[in-house]
């Protein structure tokens, strides 16, 4: 008895799926709904300056993180469901996802793009203030830690049960 209580539990998860698919919906549809408004307000208000070439820059780069975001919360969903309720789901080569560490290599890897693209943002915007240094060596020492636990990783052998 318990241990069907507990074989069954692991639907619970399925809670954690929808709402992560809701999340990404939420933040791909936020992001599309941004990227029609900027391109609206440069149809109506057009400035063909430097000033303007940063605001399309900055406005597309804050739009990727959206849909960065919306990538890392479906990939989260999609991980989950294969790891808890149905290992079979046919997904392309790339997001299959056998346990814990593939889904956190995955979820690695986009966090790693959205930390780039934050600075990125941040970089463009740039008014000479010195606070962009501390910035970029935080970055940095989140890409690094990111970077290392990749590696550990792969040198450590996982076992095949």
């Amino acid at each position: 008895m318990v241990r069907r209580l507990i074989a069954g539990s692991r639907y619970l998860i399925f809670i954690a799926v929808i709402g992560s698919l809701l999340a990404s919906l939420v933040a791909l549809i936020y992001g599309v709904i941004v990227v029609v408004n900027t391109g609206f307000d440069l149809i109506v208000h057009p400035a063909f300056d430097i000033e303007g070439v940063k605001h399309v820059a900055v406005g597309g780069i804050e739009e990727t993180d959206l849909f960065l975001l919306g990538a890392v919360l479906y990939i989260v969903a999609v991980g989950l469901y294969e790891l808890f309720i149905d290992e079979t789901l046919p997904t392309p080569s790339w997001l299959v996802i056998d346990d814990f560490d593939d889904l956190k290599v995955k979820i690695t890897g986009v966090i790693t793009v959205l930390l780039a693209v934050t600075f990125l943002a941040n970089v463009v915007e740039w008014k000479g203030n010195p606070s962009i240094v501390a910035l970029g060596i935080a970055v940095g020492l989140v890409l690094f830690a990111l970077v290392y636990l990749l590696q550990q990783r792969k040198r450590t052998p996982r076992n095949s049960d």
